[in-house]
Order: structure tokens, then C-alpha cells, then sequence
């Protein structure tokens, strides 16, 4: 009997090898045709491994979920009825750790003038308006001219900033973020001096002038390439119909053996920074998940911390101010010889505790853009997954229909043209450059739904104020009352102005599976994964 059992579990261990070795060998070919990935004898379609994902530079992962938007809004002082409670589920993402700070915006104005040195104009319009500290009555004067360029207020909030201003740093920082990443990972030429982690040698020469600056989607289009371009440790193109790069604009030579650039595919860029939608940003003011145990919210909140009040119930900061906001007429920082928040106007981005999911700032120092357009009745139209308000749909403009190469501007990035149609074309349509008929024309939803399902269209510019550049800001100010702090409050400005009580953060979509991490003791479903 006992010989049974043991050769019984001899052929199970033997079943468990064979599974495991074939589940092994399975691992990087086809489960639907059986043709090998990543070999160049059969086609060389390439695809990635196990790809590594995280966050860019600044960001925190947020774990995203269902909330009530509006549910911490317990009273509506202003009765302006524009927050109406509704359940909402929000995708995760990532959002910057702390706002963004002078020395940021510093490092972004250096660049532009450094890459676009006889471009005044560009420089001009990348700068915050630093007049929105003069007050009629009040001596601030002083924070014109020092505010933004003095080291004493570096790590301060950059204000001033319209939305405009913050959606177009957005941009460059994707593209700086992901040309450090590729330059120190050797898929491109090394910055001067720089050397490549893991490559000895490294090329140090530095780019012509002809093919900057670097663009993402330039670069992920093919169009990024050439002598001083192309790194050490490009990726290879297993592609057997490939060819060596075309030498870039300006030069003779040509990359030497047949490589690629890194693509979407490879998993090794970063998503775009944007702002957060205004979804985004009140769950992750919330941070609801530091109060949740197995899906059940123990306690909600009315600001980014638990409790009722303001101040700190923790014995050894008892009393202290949890932001930067101003607590009654006249009152900014506290007493002298005992100052309370420490802040008589913007304090460091990294002044008081975070919030559960890690941030600073969630509610006080600035109010922050978000990137939806503002509707007082937006919780009467709306998505129940990643609400927002402000899609306007743009196509990437082609240089070359055929090859499908885009078109640059003067600054390098890809331009825009408005949406044609809200369906893929077919390629007749595509090269006939076919334009929408009468019917899409008059419904014009794939372009722009700003004003989707607006029913006082007529009144804008007329009795009201809020029109299609009006966009939410949210958070509570140093210079606004505890009510601001609430993160369902919202509030509303032009795109294209200013204020000194108001900047911003940059958020990220998270690709992927939604789980950022699993408590310990959840259970799981264990599942045969190749």
C-alpha cells in the first residue's frame, strides 16, 4: 500500500515537471498561432517581457475606486447647489506628490531660453504673471519682483501660472522626463559628459541643433533618429525586412546595424503628464483608503485628515493648524512669538503632514487647476467611470499621408488639427483628406464636448459668466476660510488668467491592472499566468 501511495506521488511530481516546463517553453510563443515572439527566423515580432511599471519623476501611485463626489460637502454656504452628491468610480493614476514648485517652473523657463535662445516670445509667454500680488491697498510689492526668482521662496508654490500656462508644462515635462529616461538607459545618444548606466564608453557628443529638441511622439513616429541621436544600446529590430536609419537632418552618416527606437510597445516610456481631472483630484484629497477595511469606508471626512475640526488632536502637535489657510479676518499666520500654520501667504510645498495616499497640500497653501471646464450643473451630465468635462478631440497632423510622418511645429512637437470624424477612415478617405458630411458637421461631438448636453449655451457672455474657458480650481487657498478646504467645494476661472492663490500639480494615467497593492491577508484568486 505504502509503495502505491509513493509511486502514485511519483507521477504527480512528474505531471507537476512537465506542466511546469511546458507552461515555461509556452512563455514567449503565441497561444493562438504557436509561432515563437522575438525571432527574427520567423518574422521577428517582438514582444516585451515583463514590463516594470511605475511612476514618472514627483508622482504617487493612487489607487483608484468608487467615492461619492460632492459627499463631503456637508453644507453649501455660497448656495450654489453645483456639487449634488453622485457616485462616481475613478480609474487610478498618479498625481504629484506636492505642487509644483518656483524652482520647477524655474528649470522649465531655463530650458526654453536655453533651447530657444533668440526666441523671445516663447520666453515671454512660459512666464507667470507676477503682478497678480499688487493689491490696491496692500503693501505686496516686495513679492513682485522676489517671489518666483529668489532662492528664499524656491520650494513655494509657483503661482501666477493660468491654465494654459500649466497644461503646456505638462507637456514639456513628458518630454524631458522621457528623453532623461532614454538617455541614461542608452537608447539615445548620452547627454554630453553623461555616462549611460551599465555602458562603458558612452557617447558624450551632443546633439545637433538641426534634430532638437526631443518630442515623444516624434520619437515613438520613427522621426527622432540619426547621427548623435541613435544611443548604444538601442533596441534591436529583429524585423529581417529592416534597414539601417536614415542619417538625421544636417549630417552624412548613418547608424551603423540595423536598430530601433524604443515604442509603446516595449513598455518603457511614460504616459503623458496632464492635470487631474476634477474627479482625480477630490478622491485623492479625500484619501478615503486610509479610513477603508475589506471595502467598508469606517469614517468619512470632510477635509484631507480625520475629524471634525482643523488642528492637530495628536499630543505632540496638539492644537497646531493642519494647512495653510487663514482663519478669520485679518488673520494669516497666528500671533507673533507663537505663529500657527507658519505661512503669512504660500508656505513650502512640503509644509504639514500628507494625506493617506502621501500628498501635501491637499487642501490649503494654493488652489489647484484641474483640467475639467466648469458647469454648475455638471453632476446632472456625467460618466459614472472617470467623469470629466473638457474632451476636445484632435487628430495629429500628417506631413506625409503616406508615410505617415507628422508635421512639426517650430518648438519640435507634433501639430494638431480638430477631429474629422468619430470613426476610424478608410485609407481612400485618409488620403483624399475626405472631410466629415453636413450631419457630423452640425453634431460636431467627436471634436469638441466641452458644451456637450448644455441647455444655456445662449447665455453665455450674456447673464452668465461661465463660458468654454472656464475651468474648476479646487483646495482652499492661504488666503481663503476653512470652508475652502473641503475638497468638494469647486470654484471656477478663465483659462487664460492668473491668480496669486492659485497653482497646480500634474497627474499621469496609470496603465495597467488598477491594484496598486495588495494588504496583506487579501485573499487572491491564483491564476495560471504565462
Amino acid at each position: 500500500m505504502n509503495k502505491i501511495i509513493l509511486y502514485s506521488g511519483s507521477i504527480a511530481w512528474v505531471l507537476l515537471i512537465s506542466i511546469t516546463l511546458t507552461s515555461c517553453s509556452k512563455k514567449n510563443t503565441s497561444s493562438k498561432t504557436g509561432m515563437a515572439y522575438n525571432n527574427k527566423s520567423n518574422g521577428g515580432f517582438q514582444v516585451a517581457g515583463k514590463v516594470k511599471r511605475g511612476p514618472g519623476p514627483g508622482l504617487i501611485a493612487i489607487e483608484g475606486g468608487t467615492f461619492v463626489m460632492g459627499g463631503s460637502l456637508n453644507q453649501d454656504l455660497a448656495y450654489e447647489n453645483d456639487n449634488t452628491k453622485r457616485r462616481v468610480t475613478v480609474a487610478s493614476f498618479y498625481m504629484d506628490e506636492t505642487e509644483v514648485s518656483n524652482v520647477d517652473w524655474l528649470e522649465y523657463l531655463y530650458w526654453i531660453k536655453r533651447n530657444f535662445k533668440d526666441d523671445a516670445e516663447y520666453y515671454y509667454n512660459a512666464l507667470p504673471d507676477t503682478l497678480v500680488w499688487r493689491r490696491p491697498l496692500s503693501y505686496n510689492e516686495p513679492w513682485v519682483n522676489n517671489y518666483l526668482r529668489h532662492p528664499a521662496y524656491q520650494n513655494y508654490p509657483v503661482v501666477g501660472v493660468t491654465w494654459e500656462q500649466a497644461r503646456d508644462y505638462c507637456v514639456w515635462r513628458t518630454d524631458r522626463v522621457n528623453e532623461d529616461l532614454l538617455r541614461k538607459s542608452g537608447y539615445l545618444a548620452a547627454y554630453k559628459g553623461t555616462p549611460v548606466t551599465g555602458v562603458a564608453g558612452a557617447a558624450t557628443t551632443s546633439l545637433p541643433d538641426s534634430v532638437k529638441p526631443f518630442n515623444t511622439d516624434i520619437y515613438l513616429n520613427g522621426q527622432y533618429r540619426g547621427l548623435g541621436i541613435d544611443g548604444k544600446r538601442m533596441k534591436k529590430d529583429l524585423n529581417p525586412n529592416s534597414s539601417a536609419a536614415a542619417p538625421a537632418a544636417g549630417t552624412t552618416s548613418v547608424t551603423v546595424g540595423v536598430t530601433r527606437p524604443v515604442r509603446l510597445e516595449d513598455g518603457i516610456l511614460k504616459e503623458p503628464y496632464r492635470l487631474p481631472t476634477e474627479a482625480e483630484w477630490e478622491y485623492a484629497a479625500l484619501a478615503l483608503a486610509g479610513n477603508t477595511i475589506y471595502e467598508n469606508i469606517e469614517d468619512g471626512r470632510i477635509y484631507p485628515w480625520n475629524g471634525m475640526g482643523v488642528r492637530s488632536a495628536k499630543k505632540k502637535t496638539q492644537g497646531l493648524i493642519m494647512a495653510n489657510f487663514k482663519r478669520g479676518g485679518g488673520d494669516n499666520m497666528g500671533t507673533g512669538g507663537w505663529l500657527n500654520d507658519k505661512g503669512d501667504i504660500t508656505a513650502p510645498v512640503r509644509s504639514f503632514n500628507p494625506n493617506d495616499f502621501g500628498l501635501y497640500n491637499m487642501a490649503g497653501n494654493v488652489n489647484e487647476w484641474t483640467a475639467d471646464v466648469y458647469r454648475k450643473l455638471s453632476f446632472e451630465e456625467f460618466e459614472e467611470f472617470n467623469p470629466y468635462r473638457g474632451n476636445e478631440y484632435v487628430d495629429k497632423a500628417l506631413a506625409d499621408k503616406k508615410k505617415g510622418t507628422y508635421k512639426k511645429d517650430k518648438y519640435g512637437k507634433v501639430e494638431t488639427t480638430p477631429s474629422v470624424t468619430a470613426k476610424k477612415q478608410t485609407w481612400q478617405e485618409l488620403q483624399a483628406g475626405v472631410k466629415p458630411d453636413s450631419a457630423f458637421k452640425a453634431d460636431k461631438r467627436s471634436v469638441d464636448q466641452m458644451g456637450v448636453d448644455d441647455n444655456a449655451k445662449e447665455l453665455y457672455g450674456v447673464s452668465s459668466l461661465v463660458n468654454e474657458k472656464s475651468r474648476v480650481y479646487k483646495g482652499g487657498s492661504w488666503n481663503d476660510r476653512a470652508y475652502w478646504l473641503n475638497p468638494a467645494t469647486r470654484r471656477y476661472m478663465q483659462q487664460d488668467e492668473a491668480s496669486a492663490e492659485v497653482g497646480f500639480r500634474c497627474a499621469m494615467t496609470l496603465v495597467g491592472s488598477p491594484e496598486v497593492s495588495s494588504k496583506s491577508g487579501k485573499p487572491q484568486f491564483r491564476t495560471n499566468k504565462k
